[in-house]
């Protein structure tokens, strides 16, 4: 392999993409004491998080069941294919955190992205001041990845390397970054695997199986966070199956099955493995709430495993339903309750209903009050939407609202948010 030259250590200074989760406002006009009241709507069967942003940086300058992978970091001899050899690691999770980071940290990578002056219009302020002629690239991002195949083979978020024209890797032991390949990304799943080439094996790590993490168990996460390569950090596993949604430029991220993780996680980190003390990696860093601390959020090894091989071989991964009945939802609150003709703020009031959807196709209007779900009675909007959430698509929910202080029973077929080709919220 031809000799890399060394690094630039004069990086620029990184600046937070910060990803704000906006409810969808509603259009319509509020009548009488509600006019007052601002609608904090949300359609339901979409439920956000507030203050989340990704944990890789922009520069804004203007996870198939028993994947095998090929060498493991956690390998107690050298790789018989390519002579590349880790420290050892314990199989009954014992390892210090000392001895997961030596051994797990050749095979994590820092990811830089770069975008193309022409492709951003004409020439431009770079990050020094200075112009940059159209067809230069100047820095887009950066973020962090692992290897899962000595073959060169990395796993990293799509938010990552989304919108790059060029992708740089580093790779310890090398002087000079690799330029990869994108192979193939999931929008949906925030996923993507790229590859580089090399002479010989790279170092590597095992996916494992995240379902066998426990809430409470410990963990590792590692990676470049503001562009300080190799931090470590440890924590817990705070909980599983967490469900966040993200906007950006392409629309909102709908995050499933979640792990939830107080270990510390920074912009930078997105894209790096989160392991358990086997030194598996059973998660890769996504998230952190801005507004809480001790609150990272990681794509679990069992959504990664499932998609892995589409993903290297650029296959269409087909979307999960996700389903909804069109409605955006507000709390009531007791200057709402005279206008409404209801005695209790138990429930939420339809705020808005977006034509042609299953709510709209079932009668429900704006202004109609929810107050129960199959018999089950609702305390407020979040509990609705839970409650379509956990249908599945198709299902027939019947619906207690109240109308001009009438109560009536309305029966929704619960449909699927994806397959709406112009679905707003």
């Amino acid at each position: 392999m031809t000799e890399h030259n060394n690094m630039n250590e004069n990086r620029n200074e990184e600046m937070n993409h910060m990803i704000n989760l906006k409810d969808i406002q509603v259009t319509n006009k509020p009548r009488s004491s509600m006019m007052r009241t601002a609608f904090a709507a949300f359609m339901a069967g979409a439920l956000a998080v507030g203050g989340l942003m990704y944990t890789s940086d922009k520069l804004d300058l203007f996870g198939v069941d028993g994947h095998n992978v090929q060498t493991s970091a956690a390998a107690a001899t050298a790789n018989t294919t390519g002579g590349v050899q880790t420290a050892s690691l314990n199989s009954n999770g014992t390892n210090s955190v000392a001895q997961i980071a030596k051994a797990s940290s050749p095979a994590i990578v820092k990811i830089e992205t770069k975008i193309n002056q022409k492709s951003q219009g004409n020439t431009r302020r770079n990050m020094l001041g200075q112009d940059s002629q159209s067809g230069d690239t100047i820095e887009n991002g950066i973020g962090s990845g692992f290897i899962f195949d000595s073959n060169g083979y990395i796993l990293t978020n799509e938010h990552v390397i989304d919108g790059a024209d060029e992708i740089d890797v580093y790779v310890q032991g090398y002087d000079t970054p690799f330029t990869a390949k994108l192979l193939g990304s999931s929008y949906d799943l925030d996923l993507a695997v790229l590859k580089i080439d090399g002479d010989k094996a790279f170092p590597s790590l095992k996916i494992g199986n995240s379902d066998d993490t426990q809430i409470g168990d410990w963990l590792v996460a590692i990676g470049n966070p503001y562009d300080f390569d190799y931090s470590v950090t440890t924590g817990v596993l705070s909980a599983k199956e967490r469900e966040i949604s993200i906007d950006d430029e392409q629309g909102t991220r709908n995050y499933k099955h979640l792990l939830q993780t107080d270990t510390a996680i920074n912009p930078g980190n997105s894209g790096g493995p989160l392991l358990n003390m086997n030194g598996e990696v059973i998660g890769v860093n996504t998230a952190v709430n801005s507004q809480a601390q001790g609150m990272g959020f990681a794509i679990p090894a069992s959504t990664i495993n499932s998609v892995i091989d589409k993903l290297k071989n650029n296959e269409t991964i087909p979307k999960e339903p996700a389903p909804y009945i069109g409605v955006a939802l507000q709390n009531l609150t007791n200057d709402m309750l005279s206008d409404l003709k209801i005695k209790s703020t138990n429930g939420a009031v339809v705020a808005e209903v977006v034509e042609g959807s299953p709510a709209f196709a079932a009668g429900i209007r704006q202004y109609d009050v929810i107050q129960d779900v199959n018999g089950k009675a609702i305390a407020n909007a979040d509990e609705l939407t839970k409650a379509i959430q956990s249908a599945a698509v198709g299902d027939q929910i019947k619906l207690t609202i109240s109308r001009d202080g009438q109560t009536k029973e309305v029966t929704v077929k619960v449909g699927d948010k994806n397959t709406v080709k112009s679905y707003q919220g």
